[in-house]
């Protein structure tokens, strides 16, 4: 039966140890995640038993990080967008690059290479859109100053990485250069320089798509929907739009089915049945975000914690000390508040899904060791641990700040 029909076996192990050990979980009164993330421990090859198929449960996730994002580009419009750009795109830029440079510096003093030190620095720069936005949607905080600076500050992160995974290869191939002749190096930068601006063309062109064809008709697609009174059409809708938007932003113009989704979702919000949209597509979104927390537990290798207890610490204090510092200081530097300031930087305290695909670039393109990638995984499973702790303790600021800072 397993072998039979995996797809259905997954999602029953799944959802069902997700379940149990998410009660566990809340019971000790530990974040839900938590437990999600040791039930994939136990469907993952490095447990005995039964073994999920990690290709099944990889793409069942990514359906929750599209549903995730359209629900929050449901909530997000442009202008709000436009009014955090400064230091969105500022501290979004400032914190990778700072981020990349310590991941970097730690790995030179290992005498890794210099790719292989870039690309474990960048994996660890970016943060986890799943893990932000459930934490931002559990404290209502999508809606405030905070959570507006944080999705703005999110998209021009998943941005980043996705030209970062065009023509990273492109780069590879500069820094690992050995003994060849200065013709072939500036053969190699050429090329770089051709696939950035071909990837930032695709960019363009796909944003200047959505928001000029798609404004029209998104909102049109589901008005005449919603004039049909049926709400099977109405739902089946919105999820099309949501999946279809995503794909083709993907398969077409090369951009993340995270930042598909998410501009499909900022154009519907101009509707007024965007707040039925949103509550259309709610229980699915919980749902395929869980299997997105058990596939990443599917992917730890618990002997990594064991063989390199050290190199794994110093990984994870750059997520959480060293990125929130960094946050931290950026958003001091604008005159943000206290709070508003120690939120965004505990809220970027914690890496994932991106990060996990720069890994597997990495790997594939041999300048990324397995250890490297394990060392990335753990760190990012221990960092999703950690994070709805540090948002505990922001409750203990003074509440009349918060409501301040929230409106």
């Amino acid at each position: 039966m397993e072998h039979s029909m995996p797809l259905v076996t997954m999602i029953v192990a799944g959802f069902g140890l997700a379940y149990l050990f998410g009660m566990i979980a809340n019971y000790f009164r530990l974040s839900p995640i938590v437990g999600y993330l040791l039930a994939g421990v136990l469907l993952g090859p490095a447990t005995p038993g039964y073994t999920a198929d990690p290709n099944l449960s990889h793409q069942l996730a990514e359906i929750g990080v599209i549903l995730l994002m359209f629900g929050v580009g449901l909530h997000f419009s442009w202008n709000d967008l436009l009014k955090v750009k400064t230091i969105a795109i500022t501290g979004a830029l400032c914190q990778i690059a700072i981020a990349t440079l310590m991941g970097w510096a730690f790995t030179q003093y290992l005498g890794w290479s210099m790719a292989e030190g870039i690309i474990f620095g960048l994996a660890l720069s970016v943060a986890s859109t799943v893990v932000l936005l459930r934490a931002f949607e559990e404290y209502d905080l999508l809606k405030t100053l905070r959570g507006r600076i944080a999705v703005g500050w999110l998209i021009i992160e998943d941005l980043f990485v996705v030209i970062a995974l065009v023509f990273l290869p492109a780069i590879a191939a500069v820094l690992n250069q050995k003994g060849v002749d200065s013709t072939e190096a500036l053969f190699n930068s050429s090329n770089l320089i051709i696939t950035l601006g071909f990837t930032l063309f695709k960019i363009i062109a796909f944003f200047t798509l959505i928001l000029v064809v798609g404004r029209r008709i998104i909102p049109w697609l589901l008005k005449i929907t919603e004039e049909t009174k049926s709400s099977e059409l109405f739902r089946l809708a919105v999820l099309a739009i949501a999946l279809c938007v995503a794909f083709g932003a993907a398969k077409l113009f090369g951009v993340s089915f995270a930042i598909g989704a998410f501009f499909a979702g900022m154009i519907l919000s101009e509707s007024e049945l965007s707040h039925r949209a949103a509550q259309e597509t709610l229980p699915l979104r919980d749902a395929f975000a869980v299997l997105f927390f058990v596939s990443m537990g599917m992917l730890l290798n618990p002997n990594i914690l064991i063989a390199k207890p050290v190199l794994l610490l110093a990984t994870v204090s750059i997520i959480i000390l060293g990125k929130s510092i960094a946050a931290y200081l950026i958003m001091l530097t604008f005159r943000y508040p206290q709070y508003t300031a120690i939120t965004i930087s505990v809220s970027l305290a914690q890496i994932g899904e991106f990060s996990f695909i720069l890994a597997d670039l990495g790997l594939k393109l041999k300048i990324l060791s397995e250890e490297a990638q394990d060392i990335i995984i753990a760190a990012a499973i221990i960092s999703i641990f950690i994070n709805p702790m540090l948002f505990k303790l922001l409750d203990r600021f003074d509440p009349k700040e918060k409501e301040e800072e929230s409106s």
